[in-house]
């Protein structure tokens, strides 16, 4: 990756922080053209316009989750079908990870559908990080909520990123969320990164929201602290079963101009394409690109959705002149 530009005029564009919801509205509603010419020239002035970090994620305990997310089927709450497993054993964990290494991920996602882990899991999951890490991939957990005894566990076991998405604005999260806070969420994030852990949030667009509360999102996110060293974003896969099974989809411009958002407002982070590939055109991830998404997951499945196969993938980079980021820069 290059270094960052030293031109003050392309490093500091979109770092105003802290950045108001109306300077944040006033960007999203830019012409299309402006907006993605402003983001694209942030992200050059930070990262390898041509370069994208393959992620993988893995789903190390699925179903049965005690929280009552709209628009997960992993909730006990919906009657989707989903069968819950078990915690997977560390060695199966591991021997996925060095499969995703081959398949030239340099970042890998471990997710269990829990409200918050148990100690008695904390053993075993400390051994999946240490094992992965050990492969010389980029380690990410998504466990739930954390106390803060956890997320010290975690970084002493050398994890990379945590993993834990505010999904929406503080207005709309009540909608789609009751069994946890918008504030506990906030909480978990800040252990994560007292703890030295990086942090890796983002949202989901799709749930009824409106503009305004995907501009909130994000101007939450970019105001933090320390904002998140990754974004994830995420279109909504309506999920038979769950609330929102019915959902209506979201404007692909609308996408676009969240992408492009987040890339202003956060100009250092990755922005990762997330769920909801398969609903997306090439077009529109092409976009998403230019606007300034610099990571994608990669595999058939990500947790219990379905994703973009290698294939189509590996087509769509060579189409658009896209390199994955080699394990060395990941």
């Amino acid at each position: 990756m290059p270094a960052p530009s030293t031109n003050p005029r392309l490093t500091h564009v979109g770092e105003t922080r802290p950045w108001t919801l109306d300077g944040a509205r006033e960007l999203y509603a830019m012409p299309f053209n402006d907006l993605l010419f402003r983001a694209q020239t942030v992200h050059r002035a930070n990262f390898d316009p041509n370069r994208v970090q393959l992620s993988k994620l893995l789903s190390i305990k699925t179903g049965g989750c005690p929280e009552d997310c709209g628009y997960c089927n992993q909730s006990a709450h919906h009657a989707t079908g989903l069968k819950a497993s078990k915690l997977m054993e560390v060695e199966r964990v591991i021997a996925e990870a060095r499969k995703a290494k081959e398949g030239g991920a340099t970042r890998y996602c471990m997710g269990a559908a829990w409200r918050s882990p148990k100690p008695r899991d904390m053993d075993m999951v400390v051994a999946m990080v240490q094992g992965v890490k050990a492969l010389g991939l980029e380690t990410c957990m998504t466990l739930g909520m954390l106390t803060p005894a956890q997320a010290e566990r975690l970084a002493d076991a050398g994890l990379d990123y945590y993993n834990h998405n505010i999904d929406t604005s503080e207005r709309f999260y009540q909608e789609i969320v009751t069994t946890r806070r918008f504030e506990d969420r906030l909480e978990t994030l800040g252990h994560v990164r007292q703890a030295g852990i990086k942090v890796c949030s983002g949202g989901i667009l799709g749930m009824g929201e409106t503009a305004d509360d995907r501009i909130d999102m994000l101007v939450t996110l970019a105001n933090l602290p320390v904002p998140p060293e990754s974004v994830p974003l995420n279109l909504l896969i309506p999920m038979p079963g769950t609330k929102l099974a019915d959902a209506a989809p979201v404007d692909p411009i609308e996408f676009v101009r969240s992408v492009a958002l987040a890339r202003i407002l956060m100009p250092r982070s990755h922005v990762r394409l997330s769920a909801g590939r398969t609903a997306m055109t090439v077009e529109m991830q092409a976009l998403c690109f230019f606007a300034g998404a610099n990571s994608i997951f990669v595999g058939d499945t990500l947790l219990t959705a379905a994703n973009p196969g290698d294939d189509q993938d590996s087509a769509l980079l060579r189409r658009l002149g896209l390199t994955p980021v080699a394990p060395e820069a990941a």
